[in-house]
């Protein structure tokens, strides 16, 4: 039966995993942004031995649960042995990390195709007149290509920073004790599963209201004058 005694020390509960659960989207999104560019990159690349290996990880990561995901990063790289006797370990053996590194190159792959689509949707005319002009094609994505890449898909970029926010939650799965983790071990303590997510539910609302008015912001601050 709902007790509103308990929304209280629930609230106290959750918010102890408030700034884990921030550390991991951060870090997350973060991560599969500076991994997207390259991939998207490859992706719309004319040699194929650079376009199919990123291809064929867009394709298994955009078609497999994260939760599977996080499993294999979680469970399946300690077992091998390489990667326990390699610089790596001290970082792979903590769920933290784990989790940031899974959710990471989920949201890498999802990127990677946005921006690999708004590659393809620029008019080869601009590709034409930067070579017309001399400008070396790194150069030409830097200063013209990439901007508006960027401009047109940072409302989606917004959306995926959301999703990652989401997929937080399932680093509880792996023993991260972030607002979902702490909200489940409250829920074992007193038996309040109700009072106890709808206080994280609704945090997680105010967090993904956060992120959406940033990134509105961001889209009128680089908006070009008269589109």
């Amino acid at each position: 039966m709902l007790s509103l005694d308990l929304f209280a020390p629930a609230f106290m509960a959750v918010k102890n995993g408030f700034l884990l659960t921030i550390a991991i989207t951060l870090a997350s999104f973060a991560l599969g942004q500076v991994l997207a560019l390259p991939l998207a990159l490859a992706l719309t690349s004319g040699k194929r031995y650079m376009r199919l290996p990123v291809a064929t990880y867009t394709f298994f990561v955009r078609g497999s649960p994260l939760l599977v995901q996080l499993f294999i990063v979680y469970y399946g790289l300690g077992q091998i042995e390489a990667v326990r006797s390699s610089f790596l370990w001290p970082i792979l053996r903590s769920p933290v990390n784990c989790a940031i590194l899974a959710i990471g190159l989920n949201s890498a792959a999802y990127t990677a195709e946005l921006l690999a689509g708004a590659i393809r949707q620029i008019p080869s005319g601009q590709w034409e007149a930067g070579r017309a002009l001399g400008l070396h094609r790194a150069v030409l994505l830097l200063k013209v290509i990439i901007p508006q890449v960027y401009r047109s898909v940072l409302p989606a970029i917004g959306n995926e920073l959301v999703l990652v926010m989401k997929g937080s939650t399932l680093a509880s799965a792996v023993t991260v004790m972030e607002m979902t983790g702490a909200a489940r071990v409250f829920v074992a303590r007193t038996y309040a599963p109700f009072e106890t997510f709808l206080i994280a539910g609704a945090i997680y609302l105010l967090m993904g209201a956060v992120f959406g008015r940033l990134f509105r912001s961001i889209e009128t601050r680089i908006a070009i004058p008269g589109r």
